[in-house]
């Protein structure tokens, strides 16, 4: 099982009666694979897995499963801070038939190295599902460290990391560990939009996008443009995107996202409480860039 390439980290689209719009997920699946990408998660951090219910959690992977079909990728969001809640949503995912689920470091207890190595393999060997380590010590507390990564990297079971880290030297690091232990399988992916063209430089294949979300064609040919070595192409791909990739995280995402997508007429709605919706001189900046872009 390989994902690379440009996966969507999809908005949770909700209906004004704060539901999950189910129609608008299925819709937005359509249209992302119709634009090119390569796959998509659901229940992510884009997603909003912070205050989805678990309910809400499993319907969103059925419904991803169900309307793909097998046209690309389905990555299923399964983390928590809680190994066992864990298991239990990496289970599922196996159930439901995604690809791979996607398993963020455990957030707020800030497990020590070797805790999250325990963590890991016991997820592993509760499953026979592909599994993506997340990490995104913005938001976790907690940096997984290369050392760490490379162990759980020997798990047949464990095939990539998305690596929100901004480190750059960080990916070298790892690349260059993986190959000395002949683990070039092990697929490294970007967790930043903004950094997708240097790390695919330095042997990532490709991104988990929040951009995507909103130029899917755009974010897919600077994906394929850096994977086939026309780095002259990807660089100016790059920065037709830059400011696009900068606005959405004005403020905390998925806020400029949603945002965005609500300008474009597509399925997204509000964001669930305590993120607010966008400030109106953001909204006026997010606007600017979208119509630079003949977005909207």
């Amino acid at each position: 099982m390989k994902i690379e390439g440009t996966v969507v980290a999809m908005v949770t689209p909700f209906t004004e009666d704060d539901v999950v719009d189910e129609a608008g997920l299925r819709e937005n699946i359509n249209y992302l694979i119709e634009n090119g990408v390569d796959g998509l998660l659901v229940a992510g951090t884009t997603g909003e897995s912070a205050t989805i219910t678990h309910e809400e959690q499993r319907r969103m992977i059925d419904i991803l499963v169900d309307e793909v079909n097998g046209r690309v990728r389905t990555v299923a969001g399964a983390g928590s801070n809680s190994s066992r809640e864990a298991m239990g949503l990496v289970e599922y995912a196996e159930d439901a038939g995604a690809d791979a689920a996607l398993v963020i470091t455990p957030y707020y207890n800030k497990p020590q190295p070797h805790g999250l190595i325990e963590h890991y393999t016991m997820l592993e060997e509760a499953a026979d599902i592909p599994l993506i380590i997340y990490n995104v010590p913005s938001r976790t507390g907690t940096d997984i460290d290369v050392d760490t990564v490379a162990e759980l990297a020997k798990l047949d079971g464990i095939i990539g990391i998305k690596e929100a880290s901004p480190d750059l030297d960080k990916v070298s690091m790892l690349r260059s560990r993986l190959m000395d232990l002949g683990l070039d399988d092990f697929t490294v992916l970007s967790g930043n939009d903004n950094l997708t063209l240097p790390m695919i430089s330095m042997g990532a294949e490709g991104v988990i996008s929040v951009v995507a979300n909103v130029d899917p064609a755009r974010m897919s040919r600077l994906v394929n443009e850096a994977l086939s070595g026309d780095f002259g192409s990807a660089m100016k791909t790059h920065y037709e995107l830059y400011s696009l990739m900068k606005v959405l995280f004005i403020e905390s995402n998925p806020v400029p996202v949603k945002e965005a997508l609500n300008m474009m007429g597509r399925p997204a709605g509000h964001v669930r409480m305590p993120l607010a919706p966008l400030q109106d001189a953001n909204r006026e900046r997010l606007m600017m860039v979208l119509e630079e872009l003949a977005l909207i």
